[in-house]
């Protein structure tokens, strides 16, 4: 116990070399992940998870959308990647992981430079680790959502410095810190907001936004922004397509609607949130008997935190209220709740004893998840789980070998992004699915039509097919397509058609 005790306050007040030891910890840790995924990915022959896999179809491109109703700076930064380590698994989980490790190390410098303890910011950061959705989720699936992590927490920092220096230079990178949070995704502008209006009512923040300059952060945001907003705009059936998806106005009466709505994000919240507040609950009644001096006047950078917190949930209700939203997803949440670790550190600090008690008993059970959750990301890397996460087992190079038995192919069409792993095998392949924006455009022949033996709806692609002006083949070719680590079945059955240009009549 004395070990752990040790290694604890080793995270929590140690350093190795220049960095704090709770950074090295993130750096080291976020390292490991990159070099073992990437190994095993090679060594096994798997593919990607369906998040990465419609990555490396948008990634062949630079534009400013990409359809999906996503923002596209996550794809803009795989792009930027696979530029200098080439289109691989190494691209994708660089991307991941210097985000995943941005935001932590954010977070950590966010707390320290408002004047919290070196043990208050790594209790912060290793609370963001007790979100079920940072310490698996994202490292299992997510894509964007690792983008707005880390750009949130920026985004604080920002302010933060804007607040220590009151420079110009501090007002353009909290203007561009703003830009990236809203171009990793869009339900950011809940944070936004929420931190602008925290910002607005506290004396010590407020002097900030009345200054002039302040209008430097908001047109460099703007202009940052401006390619994609009007890119939205010229593509609102591409921005819109996943709307259905928040079940506006499914209760049927508007009492019905309203009750369902605050019940479901009643349940996100609780499915979000309530692991990491009980564990600080658990946390602080195993300190109870420390020693801790009499409350003080909360100072203002808690107050901040703590308003933020309730403006994003004042400004989410509403929302919900007023849309008629019934469907949630947990990680949707993530923008209301991603300061809730520092602002319950940074209150640890003011309570003496009992206080650092607490935050060592966070960081412990958040290094401890971190590290039990690595062999089991290792192992859903290379297997993927059942249903859809299933396409990480297929052989793609024996697939993109059947493929191309008969001749090249400049284009794979499919009804879904799993097929997206075929630039793993082949980096200059046109890898299309609906969602892709500028269909028509993007086809390059010889192109085939591809489908799995799933349950995915293909009669949207045939659309998009017949408006592109090709029409399929009347031969159509099945293969076996071999699944790796054993799966069963061993083979998964695939249909090839050949698409053909229709001529102008």
């Amino acid at each position: 116990m004395q070990l752990l005790e040790k290694w604890t306050d080793w995270l929590c007040d140690e350093r190795v070399g220049p960095l704090s030891a709770a950074i090295a910890f993130a750096l080291a840790y976020c390292l490991v992940q990159i070099v073992v995924m990437t190994l095993s990915s090679h060594f096994v022959g798997t593919g990607v998870g369906v998040d990465d896999a419609e990555q490396l179809m948008a990634m062949r491109f630079l534009a400013a959308g990409y359809g999906s109703s996503q923002p596209p700076l996550y794809t803009w930064l795989g792009i930027l990647t696979a530029s200098l380590v080439g289109t691989n698994v190494l691209s994708l989980k660089i991307v991941k992981y210097v985000l995943l490790a941005g935001g932590l190390i954010a977070c950590f410098a966010a707390v320290r430079r408002l004047g919290y303890s070196n043990r208050a910011a790594t209790a912060a950061m290793f609370g963001l680790l007790l979100f079920p959705q940072i310490a698996w989720e994202m490292q299992h699936a997510l894509t964007h959502s690792v983008a707005i992590f880390c750009f949130s927490s920026l985004l604080l920092l920002a302010v933060v410095e804007l607040q220590k220096r009151r420079s110009t230079a501090a007002y353009v990178l909290l203007g561009l810190a703003a830009a990236a949070a809203m171009l990793s995704k869009y339900n950011v502008v809940i944070f936004l907001a929420a931190l602008f209006l925290a910002a607005l009512s506290l004396r010590e923040t407020r002097e900030a936004i009345f200054d002039r300059r302040f209008l430097i952060s908001v047109v460099v945001a703007i202009l940052a922004c401006l390619p994609t907003f009007y890119w939205s705009a010229m593509h609102l059936g591409d921005l819109l397509a996943h709307s259905g998806g928040l079940g506006v106005a499914e209760g049927g009466s508007v009492a019905k609607t309203l009750s369902r709505g605050i019940r479901g994000l009643g349940n996100a919240i609780l499915n979000f949130a309530g692991l990491p507040a009980t564990i600080f609950a658990v946390a602080f009644f195993l300190a109870r008997k420390e020693p801790a001096p009499r409350p003080e006047p909360t100072p203002w950078p808690e107050k901040l935190v703590w308003r933020a917190i309730a403006f994003a949930l004042l400004i989410t209700l509403a929302v919900v209220l007023a849309a008629g939203v019934t469907q949630f997803r947990d990680r949707w949440m993530l923008p209301m709740f991603v300061l809730l670790p520092a602002a319950l550190a940074m209150r640890l600090d003011a309570m003496g004893e009992r206080g650092r008690k607490t935050q060592a008993t966070i960081v412990f059970i958040g290094a401890v998840i971190a590290i039990l959750v690595l062999p089991v990301s290792w192992y859903m890397h290379v297997h993927g789980g059942d249903n859809r996460g299933g396409i990480v087992r297929i052989d793609y190079a024996s697939l993109h070998r059947q493929l191309t038995a008969d001749g090249p192919v400049g284009t794979v069409v499919s009804n879904w992004f799993w097929i997206g792993n075929l630039r793993l095998v082949d980096p200059d392949l046109i890898v299309l699915d609906d969602e892709i924006p500028d269909f028509a455009k993007s086809i390059r022949e010889p192109a085939v039509l591809v489908l799995a033996d799933d349950e995915e709806p293909a009669s949207v692609i045939f659309d998009r097919i017949a408006g592109a002006g090709y029409v399929m083949d009347t031969v159509h070719r099945r293969i076996a397509v071999p699944q790796l680590l054993g799966s069963a079945p061993a083979t998964r059955q695939v249909t090839i058609t050949r698409l053909r240009r229709i001529k102008a009549q």
